[in-house]
């Protein structure tokens, strides 16, 4: 189970940096449907992605994000958290690892499982690195951001 948590997590962030943005014609209405019945009210900036299409908005001025397939389920869910809230041991890792790195965001994702892990933007040469880890803050993988 947690080899199939993280291939579906290393997956959406790889496809992460292919997003584009799409008009929201284009975006079917199951997925449409499904966003409203679940953040009703919200208002959304729509873009697609290989995996999907995905919803960014705010709750209670957090950015958010949520990704759906295109039959409207929701495969994740994420949302801004501050750096201080990512685990200890994911802390831990990124100041013994990137000591001159600058953590610029940080994130808690939420699968379709229910299952939590932690993202972590850190800037270090001028370029983005997103950093991933599991629910305990273990590490999980890193990739070059957009």
């Amino acid at each position: 189970m947690k080899t199939t948590f993280l291939a579906i997590t290393i997956a959406l962030s790889a496809v992460a940096t292919a997003q584009t943005k799409s008009k929201k014609s284009e975006i079917p209405a199951l997925v449409k449907e499904a966003f409203a019945k679940e953040f009703p009210k919200q208002k959304a900036k729509w873009s697609t992605e290989d995996s999907g299409y995905e919803a960014e908005f705010k709750i209670n001025d957090i950015e958010t994000s949520a990704v759906y397939d295109k039959k409207g389920h929701r495969k994740e869910l994420e949302s801004e958290i501050k750096t201080s809230e990512l685990p200890a041991n994911a802390l831990a890792y990124l100041k013994k690892n990137y000591p001159t790195g600058k953590i610029s965001e940080a994130a808690k994702i939420t699968d379709d499982k229910n299952e939590i892990s932690y993202e972590s933007e850190i800037k270090k040469d001028g370029k983005k690195f997103d950093v991933l880890f599991d629910s305990n803050g273990k590490f999980i993988k890193i990739v070059e951001g957009d």
